[in-house]
C-alpha cells in the first residue's frame, strides 16, 4: 500500500514536494491544500485533489503524513502545533534559535492526539544537523564550522517578504572565504557569526513604501540579519525577474579535530553541497522523512522528533536486507 500524503501550501517548496513524490513509487499524492482559492491552483498530479485548507478536517482519516510547506517565520509556528493534533505531520522550520520552542510547542500536541510529528527537516536544519552530530561523536576534540551558500536562502527571503512595503525579494547568504580557507588549512579559527558569512538582499519595492525604513527593517531583524554584515539592493520587477528567477544554494560542514594520547594527528571532516534548487533538495528531503514519519506511527511512537531521533534505515524504501546488501 502506498504512503498516502497531503501537502499544505503550494508555493516553491510544496512544488517540489509534489515533484519528489513522483519519485518515490511507494508514496502518492493525494491532496494539497491551500489559502487561496483552490480552482486557481494547478498541479501537475492528475489524480490529486486541491481543496481549500478550510476543508484539512475532513481529510483526517484518508491521510498517512501531511507535509507542511509554510514558512518559518509565521506559517509554521502556528500550523504544526495545529495540525499535529490531525495528523502525523513534517515541517522544515529553519529558525535554528527557536527549535527548542517550537519542539516544545509540538511535542505537546502530537503526544496528546497519539500522533507523530518530525520537525525541522532540510539540508540545516537537517541533513548539516547530522553531520555535526557525527562529527562531535566521532572527534570530540575538536571545532564545528558551518558555512552555507554562496545561495538564496529560501526563509530569509521569506522574512524579508513579510516586511512591510517589500513586494518581493531575494536573500543570498555567502561565506567569506577567507574564513573558510583557514579551517581548511586546519588553523581552528576562532570566528563570529559576522566573521563567516556576509547576507545580501535584493529587494522589490510596493509603490511608496519607505526605502530607508524597509533597510533598516532588514538589517535590525534578530535571528536573520541582525549579527551579519548585509547589503540591501533595490531592484525592479523587469530585474528580479531577469536576475534572481533562480533558487540555488549549498553549504560545508567541517568539523576539525585531533586523536592520539598527545592529539598529535589532525583531521578534517568535510561534508558538501551544490544545489541547483533549493526548495527541490529540501522537498526531497521532506519526503524521506515523511515516510519515517509513518513508519515511526506504524509502530505506535508518537510525540515530537528531530533527525536525531530518526535511525538512518527509516528513510529509505529499501528493506533491511536490501541495505546491508547494497549500501553497508
Amino acid at each position: 500500500m502506498s504512503i498516502r500524503i497531503g501537502i499544505l501550501g503550494y508555493g516553491n517548496l510544496g512544488r517540489g514536494v509534489e515533484c519528489a513524490i513522483a519519485q518515490n513509487p511507494d508514496m502518492e499524492l493525494r491532496v494539497v491544500f491551500t489559502r487561496r482559492n483552490p480552482e486557481s491552483v494547478k498541479i501537475l498530479t492528475d489524480s490529486a485533489e486541491v481543496c481549500s485548507v478550510e476543508t484539512i478536517e475532513d481529510w483526517k482519516e484518508l491521510l498517512d503524513v501531511l507535509i507542511l510547506c509554510g514558512g518559518s517565520a509565521t506559517d509554521l509556528p502556528v500550523q504544526t502545533p495545529k495540525y499535529a493534533e490531525l495528523f502525523h505531520v513534517v515541517d522544515s522550520f529553519d529558525t535554528h534559535a527557536k527549535i527548542p520552542d517550537h519542539f516544545a510547542a509540538v511535542e505537546a500536541a502530537a503526544k496528546k492526539s497519539g500522533k507523530t510529528a518530525v520537525i525541522s527537516v532540510g539540508w540545516d536544519p537537517g541533513m548539516f544537523s547530522l553531520n555535526r552530530i557525527y562529527g562531535n561523536a566521532i572527534l570530540p576534540q575538536g571545532k564545528d564550522y558551518t558555512f552555507w551558500g554562496r545561495g538564496v536562502s529560501q526563509g530569509h527571503s521569506d522574512a524579508v517578504r513579510r516586511i512591510p512595503g517589500v513586494k518581493d525579494a531575494k536573500q543570498y547568504t555567502i561565506p567569506v572565504e577567507k574564513a573558510l580557507a583557514s579551517v581548511r588549512a586546519g588553523k581552528n579559527p576562532d570566528l563570529t557569526t559576522r566573521e563567516k558569512h556576509t547576507r545580501e538582499c535584493f529587494v522589490v519595492l510596493e509603490d511608496g513604501a519607505d526605502k530607508a525604513k524597509v533597510e533598516e527593517s532588514i538589517k535590525t531583524m534578530p535571528n536573520y540579519f541582525a549579527d551579519y554584515d548585509t547589503t540591501v539592493h533595490f531592484i525592479t520587477e523587469e530585474e528580479m525577474a531577469r536576475d534572481h528567477s533562480r533558487i540555488p544554494h549549498g553549504g560545508f560542514v567541517l568539523r576539525s579535530g585531533v586523536t592520539g594520547w598527545q592529539k598529535e594527528n589532525q583531521h578534517l571532516i568535510e561534508y558538501s553541497l551544490k544545489l541547483d534548487s533549493n526548495p527541490e533538495f529540501t522537498s526531497s528531503v521532506l519526503v524521506a522523512y515523511a515516510r519515517a514519519a509513518y513508519r515511526l506511527s506504524q509502530e505506535g511512537i508518537t510525540g515530537c522528533k528531530t533527525v536525531f531521533d530518526i535511525p538512518p534505515a527509516y528513510l529509505s524504501p529499501k528493506s533491511g536486507e536490501e541495505l546491508r546488501a547494497s549500501l553497508l
